[in-house]
């Protein structure tokens, strides 16, 4: 979705390089050069920024990966990406965020010490270029929470016309966790390329239903899901070759800076796309309660029939 061609990608949590490998791969599959971004990354894990610089080497992907905690010792202070792609942990309670009340990165206010999600969203927007694009997951909670101050901090993001668009994703995507999660994209300039005017408006996109499940505990999005879900996301932003964008009732819809703060500065996607449009079958309303009522006392009677059955096989009936 944010197709990182060229110029500074970043990730402050960047694990063992994964979303860096991905970026790489991007690039080789539309015809780039991997020369053409620059990387930079930081790993608080001792053993994983090790993981990450060895993934990275191993690819040919030249990157500066530093080591330490993001939030108490940023690596690259001064760098502002045109990217950032990031996985961060969720809800993390261990971010010792009392020590940095007054940190110059809580520009929308000071994130609770109890949860570092709102640290994050403005990590990363205090690291990103006049033009530039932010995506990453966070947990669902992230997009209505109002607990100690964190429905504030996301009425001024998105009154500051940062929220370029939402993303809800199916359960069961992750090994690690069965928390329910989201992708949000950021944005400082919905001028950025010209083709489609944005402003004050926000992109949502439900897609809790797509993807399939692979096994009883794990989801997964077929190729043609995440396709639809970019190609909606370009299309929207005017992208070139995009095609024309369309609300989708039930799927999609571009809601205006108004009809957010009609639901509170709420950001999750459900309260804006609607109900997916049902197929006219034909038969009018009232013949279509008058049969389906009658089906279920008809199933209703089968099920006390074979109840009656049981219990006699049992012997416990007459």
């Amino acid at each position: 979705m944010l197709a990182p061609y060229k110029g500074r990608v970043y990730d402050p949590c960047c694990g063992s390089g994964g979303m860096f490998v991905q970026s790489g791969k991007f690039i080789e599959a539309h015809s780039g050069r991997i020369g053409d971004i620059s990387i930079y990354g930081q790993e608080s894990n001792y053993t994983t920024w090790r993981l990450a610089k060895m993934n990275l080497a191993i690819r040919g992907i030249d990157a500066q990966i530093g080591h330490g905690d993001t939030f108490h010792a940023d690596r690259h202070p001064d760098p502002k990406a045109d990217y950032v792609l990031a996985n961060p942990p969720f809800n993390d309670s261990d971010w010792r965020g009392e020590m940095l009340k007054e940190d110059k990165r809580w520009v929308y206010g000071v994130p609770p010490a109890g949860n570092a999600n709102y640290a994050w969203v403005q990590h990363f927007l205090y690291h990103l270029a006049p033009t530039g694009l932010a995506g990453f997951v966070l947990a669902n909670g992230s997009m209505s929470s109002n607990q100690s101050g964190e429905g504030e901090i996301r009425k001024k993001i998105i009154e500051a016309d940062l929220v370029d668009c939402m993303v809800a994703l199916p359960g069961q995507l992750f090994y690690s966790t069965q928390i329910p999660v989201c992708l949000w994209f950021l944005t400082r300039s919905k001028r950025r390329n010209g083709f489609r005017e944005r402003q004050g408006e926000t992109l949502f996109i439900d897609a809790r239903k797509m993807g399939a499940l692979i096994s009883r505990v794990q989801r997964e999005l077929s190729d043609e899901d995440v396709a639809k879900i970019a190609g909606t996301y370009h299309a929207w932003r005017g992208d070139k070759g995009a095609g024309e964008y369309a609300d989708i009732p039930g799927f999609c819809k571009a809601a205006k800076l108004d009809e957010i703060r009609k639901h509170g500065h709420v950001l999750t996607p459900g309260r804006y796309v609607g109900a997916e449009a049902v197929e006219d079958d034909g038969e009018p309303f009232e013949e279509k309660i008058a049969r389906l009522a009658a089906t279920l006392r008809q199933q209703q009677a089968e099920a006390a029939r074979l109840d009656a059955a049981n219990l006699k096989e049992l012997g416990y009936g007459e």
